[in-house]
């Protein structure tokens, strides 16, 4: 009942602030869309940080305030809800909800788990590659999932072996290993954590001659963050988990049990791999690739249009094979229609609403008036404003969602890069990798609360761990972000680039 009415007080208050800001502020005199759209930006962050109602419909608002106060036509904001982003997020999650359905994605957990032994390092080890590489293609909350109870059958395994006393440590370890490898693995591909795609469209809608960024880039780029990071969560929870004199071996026959209850392969589990790796290369190499010493011709060049093919395109087009291709089944097809009311419908709303949100600030003259308004930053240090970007980013995500973190800071961080003549993506990139490292709190991610409700971890265990992690993983990005992303992502941390001078709304 308390949570209850502080809900409706939320609920009341983010409106009742909305209209004070623009009864008593004028941000723009002359141009009444500015301060409008501002004091909607601030209902729609009040009441996705609040919760007061469910964030997908919060991300409807733009659909009837825009048109109602002039900010944009309401063909034009609709039509921001869908776009070839959106397709791409749903033909990733069809191969995912295919991979569910027959159990490949279990298999493929097990047959990783075979491998390391029954050591505990090696079992940790395990557990996290496992959880990492199924996250950077399906759902991270699907992956937690998938991992906690196969931990959780190891570790009663083990407390019936050696005692719940001697295995408590590695217990915490193995479950925090799981929360934070499954917010790790997502980083490395654009599918795999929704901030990644909300950053791609808005920085499309934003600045529309900025570079395509395309899967194969994010990857190239994502992945040796990834995996930086993956290596010291490993060696940190070792060190703070596994003690030296810990002794304990498994007996792995609980892997091979379980999976010979899945049976033999079967031939439905082929088709959705080979799908799977068939999407995943054809995202890979659609596009050329440099490599510094020579250029890999991308597939998509053999093609008579190769400009109109986009990642989405991709997604969609394996992903319609899967409907078409019958399974053993008399009767049945790989995926059917029912797997539609399975698409997570929330998730997409909610990228649509970040996507109007930046358009609005566009529309409206909001991204200007930031853009002359943080002009005193101009000549601060970049290396120094990155950092504490992603320190802010890290540490705010923790208490609120990590894509709608995105989708209100994005259009922000690009009004500010104008501002400073900054290249945009030196501020939006390491912005949107930083809204998936929250390792401290069991509200941050569905992986860190999923873990939490084992029972198995304390928050403290949560906090002093993940603390370090957040730190850690805030000055990894930054150096990344002026190392790496030059050659992968072509950011000129010098120079402010001619794409961003020419701020327009595409539609």
């Amino acid at each position: 009942m308390k949570n209850d009415s502080v809900k409706t007080l939320f609920l009341f208050a983010g409106p009742i602030l909305a209209m004070l800001f623009c009864l008593l502020i004028d941000l723009e005199p002359g141009r009444p869309q500015t301060t409008t759209m501002a004091a909607i930006a601030m209902l729609m962050a009040f009441w996705w940080i609040t919760e007061a109602v469910p964030l997908s419909i919060t991300a409807l608002l733009p659909i009837v305030l825009f048109p109602l106060f002039g900010i944009m036509n309401g063909k034009a904001v609709s039509a921001v809800y869908i776009n070839h982003i959106i397709f791409l997020f749903i033909g990733g999650f069809l191969m995912a909800l295919a991979m569910q359905r027959w159990q490949l994605h279990r298999r493929i957990a097990l047959s990783i788990l075979l491998l390391f032994g029954g050591k505990p390092a090696l079992i940790m080890l395990g557990f996290m590659l496992t959880t990492a590489f199924l996250s950077m293609w399906i759902s991270n909350t699907a992956t937690a999932m998938l991992m906690v109870p196969i931990v959780l059958a190891i570790v009663v395994n083990l407390e019936e072996q050696f005692g719940a006393e001697k295995v408590k440590p590695l217990s915490i370890g193995l479950f925090l290993s799981i929360a934070y490898s499954a917010s790790i693995g997502g980083i490395a591909t654009l599918i795999g954590t929704p901030p990644n795609l909300s950053f791609t469209r808005i920085l499309a809608i934003t600045f529309p001659h900025a570079p395509e960024i395309s899967f194969a880039n994010w990857l190239f780029f994502a992945l040796p963050i990834t995996a930086l990071l993956f290596a010291f969560v490993w060696l940190l929870l070792y060190l703070l988990y596994i003690p030296k004199q810990n002794r304990m071996v498994l007996d792995t026959s609980i892997f091979r049990d379980a999976a010979k209850t899945l049976g033999p392969i079967q031939r439905e589990e082929k088709i959705v791999f080979t799908a799977f790796i068939c999407m995943a290369l054809l995202w890979v190499f659609r596009s050329p690739i440099d490599l510094g010493f020579a250029t890999l011709p991308g597939w998509s060049q053999l093609l008579p249009y190769p400009a109109l093919l986009n990642d989405g395109t991709v997604a969609i087009a394996v992903s319609l094979l899967l409907f078409v291709i019958p399974a053993q089944a008399a009767g049945e097809k790989i995926l059917d229609e029912q797997v539609f009311s399975k698409l997570p419908w929330h998730i997409i709303f909610l990228f649509g609403g970040g996507f109007a949100l930046a358009s609005g600030f566009i529309e409206s003259g909001l991204s200007e008036f930031l853009a002359g308004k943080l002009q005193g930053l101009q000549g601060a240090d970049s290396k120094l404003l990155v950092l504490c970007i992603t320190l802010m980013v890290t540490f705010m995500t923790e208490l609120t969602s990590n894509t709608t973190t995105t989708e209100m800071l994005l259009p922000v961080l690009a009004a500010m890069a104008v501002a400073i003549q900054t290249n945009p993506l030196l501020l939006m990139v390491p912005a949107t990798l930083s809204a998936s490292c929250a390792f401290m709190l069991p509200v941050a991610t569905p992986p860190n609360a999923i873990v939490f409700g084992t029972n198995r971890v304390r928050v403290i265990d949560m906090v002093k761990t993940g603390l370090l992690i957040n730190l850690v993983g805030a000055a990894l990005i930054t150096a990344l972000t002026f190392i790496w992303g030059p050659r992968m992502l072509d950011i000129d941390t010098e120079n402010f680039p001619a794409w961003a001078t020419n701020q327009q709304n595409n539609q």
